[in-house]
């Protein structure tokens, strides 16, 4: 079959329902005895979610629930969890309600009258379903009948975040406090009437959320609790003991640059430190800390030699043994205890590529597990015989494979995604192409999408974004945190170069790469985008003069600054709900801006502000932004335009009522709306 022209690519083909590629599976889980595979999707690529089966023996999936037939285009995204309960049940939540499925796809409702279901979680012998309502932790015991059962209660600004089961059957959590954190109104206009929001945002300088974690039994009694010196710093792990004696939380400070591990006493609560290290440069919290199958030791995940590797620590205090090492980054693990096996993910392949390897749990040889290069996000069976990989590279949307451990089979599908007419289409090429920072030498990367029929003759225009951190990656779309994958292959079809540059501040180059980007916000990132630019126009692949920027949130940030600071670099930007001011961020952008302290704050603030830097825009600008955007405040934007207004400056602002910070995945009506004005924008000022 002759794949289509790509030139006829339109939005309403594009971002429409059903997708053209398909809905993304979801919610994988699996039976005890690692024979059965449960999941959420749609083969007919509408939104809405039902329950499917893939079993191992007949080597087949089918489709258990039936509720999606018939909904189509604005309906309900559909189930949105699921967990095994015991022999051949599956637990389920639709609508914020609990639900069960037999193995004949018959449907029960379960906790009848609890609203705002969600995070469900089945104990390890399937005979108690822990979930939250709102944020109380309950407790259903799965027998026929069953009521559930409040275990931690919850209040307006206080409740349970996280939990999970420990191996003896009890629930480990942590309780968020937001009392005393700041509460703000967002005032907007939507669909014909005024509205006020209120909401729990902090800012820099303002007290924290504040955090403690608890043990509780499933059959009642009060928690027991785990205090930490500061209640204020953040918690990146928790875990009890196989044995059920110790628990262990990873703590650091706001700014993150100092990391505790302390070790309790589950029966008496005696705290102390297992672990503690400062790095005054640390930018990434890639923390992972688990116990040790012998439960006397951990396994830590930090960059503490210079990438972030897994590490044995046999005993509280004693120093840790490195199990893997090299020039690449593990991201995540997972222990397999009676195999003796630490799994994990890591770049070891290629920056763009995550891979999954095993080494012994006493250190050895690395072994690599999954082949194909791109994504690969395993779902491990509990006895570790297989997983489902969700995989995807550069042309493959994501699909899952089941693989086996135990004879190590090649990969089985079970899922295809996209529609016929995906196949039937031409979709743009996609290429590694390395470039170096001529600020300190460091070699980055970035992904270029090249359009068809395209020669390295310098005169093709080109996108650069979306501009974020972490977004060099080989699977479908690239960084998928927005929907950005068709305005990109839009933009390629017209005969677009696009660009997503790596930047520092990314997972994967080592702790030495991200030290520039400390303090640093507009400046060390602009300099990577732009030495990226700069390495491909000269390799012929764009026009320099043609070249546009653009990127949502931090990406928008970036935007700004580089238009304000690089007058007539690039020809045109456009900025997406941008972070103008940083005096308005999150207090956990304190990781890279640095905290408010010290006689040098204001002056930091400042510079690392778009807000402040306006002067120097030349080039066009579109600033794109929802009125009811918590994260990155509508207000701040209007703080920009006023000042650009002042200074004389030309810019266009398009204003998305009621819409909030994810504009570009609120539906698809709106997507189509905001990424045609940022192709039209880019196609006014780039084409010749």
């Amino acid at each position: 079959m002759t794949s289509q022209a790509p030139a006829d690519l339109t939005f309403e083909m594009l971002y429409s329902e059903p997708s053209i590629i398909g809905t993304l599976p979801i919610g994988q889980c699996w039976s005890a005895d690692g024979t059965r595979l449960a999941f959420l999707w749609n083969d007919g690529g509408h939104t809405f979610r039902d329950v499917w089966i893939w079993d191992g023996a007949s080597q087949s999936r089918r489709r258990l629930t039936h509720l999606g037939e018939g909904r189509t285009s604005g309906e309900p995204q559909g189930i949105s969890e699921l967990a095994w309960i015991g022999e051949g049940r599956l637990a389920f939540v639709l609508g914020g309600q609990l639900y069960a499925v037999d193995a004949v796809g018959q449907v029960l409702p379960l906790a009848i009258g609890t609203p705002n279901i969600h995070t469900l979680a089945a104990a390890p012998d399937g005979a108690s379903l822990a979930f939250l309502s709102g944020n109380a932790l309950l407790a259903l015991g799965t027998e026929t009948g069953a009521q559930p059962q409040t275990l931690v209660s919850g209040s307006t600004f206080v409740g349970v975040e996280s939990f999970h089961w420990t191996e003896d059957g009890r629930l480990c959590f942590v309780e968020a406090d937001d009392t005393n954190t700041r509460k703000i109104e967002i005032a907007y206009d939507a669909r014909g009437e005024a509205r006020r929001d209120r909401v729990v945002r902090a800012f820099p300088g303002d007290l924290l959320t504040r955090r403690r974690v608890g043990l509780v039994d499933t059959k009642g009694g009060a928690p027991t609790w785990f205090e930490r010196p500061d209640a204020e710093d953040a918690i990146w792990g928790y875990g009890v003991s196989p044995d059920g004696r110790s628990l262990f939380i990873s703590s650091s400070d706001l700014s993150i640059k100092h990391h505790t591990i302390y070790l309790y006493d589950t029966a008496s609560g005696t705290r102390s430190t297992a672990y503690a290290a400062h790095d005054p440069a640390k930018i990434r919290p890639d923390w992972q800390v688990a116990f040790s199958p012998n439960g006397e030791g951990l396994i830590v995940l930090t960059d503490r030699d210079g990438y972030n590797h897994l590490h044995l620590q046999p005993k509280a205090g004693a120093a840790l043994q490195p199990l893997t090492a090299g020039p690449w980054e593990v991201a995540e693990f997972f222990i397999d205890a009676a195999g003796g096996t630490i799994y994990f993910m890591a770049n070891a392949a290629h920056p763009a590529e995550r891979h999954l390897y095993a080494v012994p749990l006493s250190g050895g040889e690395v072994t690599r597990i999954t082949g194909p290069a791109g994504i690969h996000v395993p779902t491990f069976a509990r006895d570790f015989s297989a997983f489902v990989d969700l995989f995807s590279d550069d042309m493959t949307p994501p699909e899952l494979f089941v693989q086996t451990l135990i004879g190590k089979t090649d990969p089985v599908p079970v899922t295809q995604s996209p529609l016929p007419a995906f196949a039937q289409r031409q979709w743009a090429e996609v290429r590694y192409v390395k470039f170096k920072s001529h600020v300190d030498g460091a070699e980055l990367m970035a992904r270029v999408m090249i359009p068809q029929a395209f020669q390295p003759d310098g005169t093709h225009p080109m996108v650069v974004g979306s501009v974020y951190s972490d977004g060099l990656l080989n699977q479908w779309g690239g960084r998928a945190a927005h929907p950005s994958w068709g305005i990109d292959q839009y933009l390629a079809a017209r005969g677009f170069v696009v660009v997503s540059p790596e930047i520092r501040g990314s997972f994967g180059r080592g702790r030495e790469w991200n030290r520039a980007m400390l303090n640093s916000y507009g400046t060390q990132d602009i300099e990577d985008i732009a030495d990226c630019v700069k390495t491909l126009t000269d390799l012929g692949y764009a026009d320099p003069k043609r070249v546009g920027i653009w990127g949502s949130s931090y990406g928008g940030l970036m935007t700004l600054m580089s238009l304000f600071k690089k007058p007539g670099f690039y020809a045109a930007g456009f900025a997406g709900a941008p972070a103008t001011n940083v005096w308005h961020a999150y207090p956990e952008q304190g990781w890279i801006m640095g905290l408010t302290e010290g006689e040098d704050f204001i002056d930091r603030y400042r510079k690392q502000s778009a807000l402040f830097h306006s002067a120097g825009l030349k080039d066009p600008l579109t600033i794109l932004h929802g009125t009811k955007d918590e994260v990155v405040l509508y207000a701040d934007t209007l703080a920009l335009v006023e000042k650009l207004i002042a200074q004389g400056k030309s810019f266009e602002l398009v204003t998305l009522p009621g819409t909030g910070h994810a504009w570009a995945k609120q539906d698809r009506t709106l997507t189509r709306f905001a990424y045609g004005k940022l192709a039209a924008f880019f196609e006014r000022h780039l084409k010749a």
